[in-house]
């Protein structure tokens, strides 16, 4: 493995940042949707990776040390350009944000996996990492690969024993929450590097965070069709009801815990038996609890949400008001996760994103889910229901 090379203090030169004003960078940031939606194939413009490589290799070979650096595609789902890289010490993968922001998160990112890394928690170890922007017109990490599928594609092939995996996701949640943090919200690189590398939000309390362009997601779902104004005005007023659970400050630094914050199956690399690596760390913030414990939810039964929860609660207990807490966080997930879905055409009959999907599911009843959990969480935290009461997902 090449020795790791990580410019940290490249990314700050970038100051406080386009993520400093972001709830969720896939539908919060400037360039809206940037690489989330796919160009059709034969489109002008439509492949932008050849050049991108072209660029990237005499990066590569100067870093690296070696002159024999190959790069072929390497097939990411995400919002990242992404290549394999073939060279001297093997086979690496490589990110890369070419968006318009000048974003230089992926060297908080790789601070992010080296944190997590050190508490016990498989991710990729990271090879290089440069957002300074200086060589290249973009920025570009580059981490460990490993040969094995997603569990997503595991699962959608009947190759998955869902609720075994869910534990043992949620007890890695609750490693991965000793990391030590301060603040809140996304992470802030010029905080996080005065403060001698400890990872630092760009906010000062939480609600602050939360409740970061709540108004505005809202609105939109409202203007798509996808809620009633009625309803979107019910969804913000039992937000507000319960703003007290958004007032507490976490941890010895009195900031937050460490979030995954995308923590989906598509995210997770494994076999049949067990996980070997958590990946696409982008989103990563300083939050609560049960923000990642909540996340599963989102998309799998009640009964893999239960396990999530008993493989975290036998590492850490759960907070006294865990139940309010966990439906309001799932119900902001769900409102982030319909706007992105509305926003990329996710909805639409013939859909691009199937991953996202069940088998056989189309994009009408994708959205007919989608709905239905947020719907189900904002009827649960109303209710004031315990999360052991399944009905209502």
């Amino acid at each position: 493995m090449a020795k790791r090379l990580c410019q940290m203090s490249a990314a700050a030169e970038h100051g406080r940042g386009p993520r400093a004003g972001v709830y969720y960078w896939k539908c919060d940031r400037p360039a809206a949707l940037h690489g989330v939606r796919k160009p059709s194939p034969g489109t002008p413009g439509a492949d932008p990776d050849a050049a991108i490589a072209a660029a990237l290799k005499p990066l590569l070979v100067n870093a690296l040390g070696d002159r024999a650096v190959n790069l072929r595609p390497g097939g990411g789902k995400g919002n990242h350009r992404t290549f394999l890289l073939d060279y001297a010490g093997g086979t690496a993968f490589v990110r890369v944000e070419d968006g318009p922001e000048g974003d230089g998160h992926l060297a908080v990112e790789s601070r992010v996996l080296e944190e997590v890394r050190a508490c016990g928690v498989p991710v990729p170890g990271v090879i290089f990492t440069d957002a300074s922007r200086r060589r290249v017109p973009f920025a570009v990490q580059v981490i460990e690969y490993l040969a094995c599928p997603d569990l997503n594609a595991l699962r959608r092939t009947g190759r998955l024993q869902l609720e075994r995996t869910a534990r043992e996701i949620g007890r890695n949640v609750a490693l991965w929450q000793s990391v030590p943090v301060a603040g809140f919200g996304p992470f802030d690189p010029e905080k996080t590097e005065a403060s001698g590398g400890r990872l630092t939000g760009y906010h000062s309390s939480y609600a602050a965070y939360f409740t970061l362009h709540l108004d505005r997601h809202l609105a939109l779902l409202a203007e798509e069709g996808f809620l009633s104004h009625h309803e979107a005005r019910a969804i913000r007023g039992v937000i507000t009801e319960h703003a007290k659970l958004l007032e507490l400050g976490y941890g010895a630094s009195g900031g937050g815990y460490l979030v995954h914050k995308d923590l989906a199956l598509w995210n997770i690399l494994g076999t049949e038996d067990g996980i070997r690596a958590f990946i696409d760390w982008d989103d990563a913030i300083a939050g609560d609890p049960t923000d990642d414990v909540s996340l599963p939810a989102c998309f799998y039964p009640p009964a893999v949400a239960q396990a999530v929860v008993e493989g975290y609660a036998s590492r850490r207990p759960l907070p006294v008001d865990f139940s309010p807490r966990y439906w309001l966080h799932l119900l902001r997930n769900m409102v982030v996760k319909a706007v992105i879905r509305c926003g990329a055409g996710y909805f639409a009959p013939a859909s691009c994103g199937a991953f996202l999907m069940d088998s056989g599911q189309d994009g009408p009843a994708f959205r007919a889910f989608t709905r239905q959990r947020l719907m189900a969480a904002y009827t649960c935290l109303r209710d004031g229901k315990s999360f052991s009461d399944e009905a209502g997902l």
